[in-house]
């Protein structure tokens, strides 16, 4: 079986689109619009599922589409409104295909406000809607950095609930408004190589050992430059970084050239790596130099020639260990 772990509904409906533009253009939100099955149906066979089955990907750990997640966008109550639609639009996907997907909520996060008023939601996907995970955003300012490091105690409370339900995180960020970045070009890189960082520091996992995080994209700059994160946990007289970070950290495939994968492989230990593709994503286009399109990451972990056994963990086996609740 092939688990991929990242996934966002970036096909949805014209009509949920158009909601969540009257929402941020009015002071009280309109009425959600009726989407039938059928749009659903239409919106997936034709992208999503079209592609998973041309890849020979069984299910797809499926979240709401990270750029338009937008928690700088509007206050805490919109943030609310918007996370809940968009959860209960990835339910329904999960209930219309529940051999090919797995929901992973997004998060009301708002800038200023406590991650501790999250929960609710986490808890509401998790117990009611069946979902298996959530995405965390460290920056919901969009991408001004204004909120404390992922290693402070103000998370505590968002990461208690989390150990509870038995949950990980996807580290990932959204929308940009700061000029200097582009979103998933340098945005979404940077924050998954700032994640890291801060749990190189603190004592996170010491405080909770059963806390399972998941850095995307291949972890940002991580693997390429190991040797200076090493370097650095031991100067400033941190643990290895296999017996602080790495029994807590998980990196997925989102890496869309060969040299890049198999540096990710060579660097990184196999039960840290969980395949991923990002698909309907980041890079849609097809990459001249091979004919396939960049994100048939596939391609990639199969051209390593790895045994049955190490292919099954990076597949599979990895994805169920550090998502449980797929057993269900």
């Amino acid at each position: 079986m092939i688990i991929d772990c990242h996934g966002h509904y970036t096909t949805v409906p014209a009509a949920h689109t158009a909601w969540r533009a009257a929402q941020l253009s009015s002071e009280t939100a309109p009425a959600y619009p009726t989407i039938s099955d059928d749009e659903i149906r239409e919106s997936i066979e034709g992208s999503q599922l079209r592609l998973m089955r041309e890849r020979g990907v069984d299910l797809t750990i499926f979240s709401p589409r990270a750029s338009a997640m937008a928690h700088h966008e509007g206050d805490e109550t919109t943030s609310r409104q918007w996370a809940e639609a968009c959860n209960d639009l990835i339910y329904r996907v999960t209930r219309l295909f529940p051999d090919s997907f797995a929901g992973v909520c997004q998060l009301p996060q708002s800038p200023g406000v406590p991650i501790a008023n999250s929960i609710g939601e986490l808890r509401r996907c998790v117990e009611e809607l069946g979902f298996v995970g959530c995405n965390l955003n460290p920056d919901p300012s969009g991408g001004h950095w204004n909120s404390a490091p992922l290693t402070d105690r103000s998370w505590y409370p968002f990461y208690e609930a989390m150990v509870e339900l038995d949950v990980p995180a996807m580290v990932h960020v959204s929308a940009v408004t700061n000029p200097n970045f582009h979103a998933t070009g340098s945005a979404y890189l940077n924050a998954d190589t700032t994640a890291f960082m801060q749990f190189l520091q603190s004592d996170l996992f010491k405080d909770f050992p059963d806390l399972r995080m998941i850095i995307p994209h291949g972890g940002g700059a991580v693997p390429y430059h190991w040797g200076r994160f090493r370097g650095l946990a031991d100067m400033l007289d941190r643990p290895p970084l296999a017996e602080s970070v790495m029994r807590n950290v998980f990196f997925d495939t989102c890496v869309y050239h060969q040299p890049g994968i198999n540096l990710l492989f060579e660097v990184i230990d196999l039960d840290n790596l969980m395949f991923g593709s990002e698909m309907v994503g980041a890079v849609r286009g097809i990459d001249p130099t091979t004919g396939h399109y960049f994100d048939d990451t596939r391609r990639y972990v199969e051209a390593l020639g790895l045994s049955d056994e190490d292919r099954a963990r990076v597949f599979e086996h990895n994805a169920r260990r550090v998502y449980p609740r797929l057993a269900a």
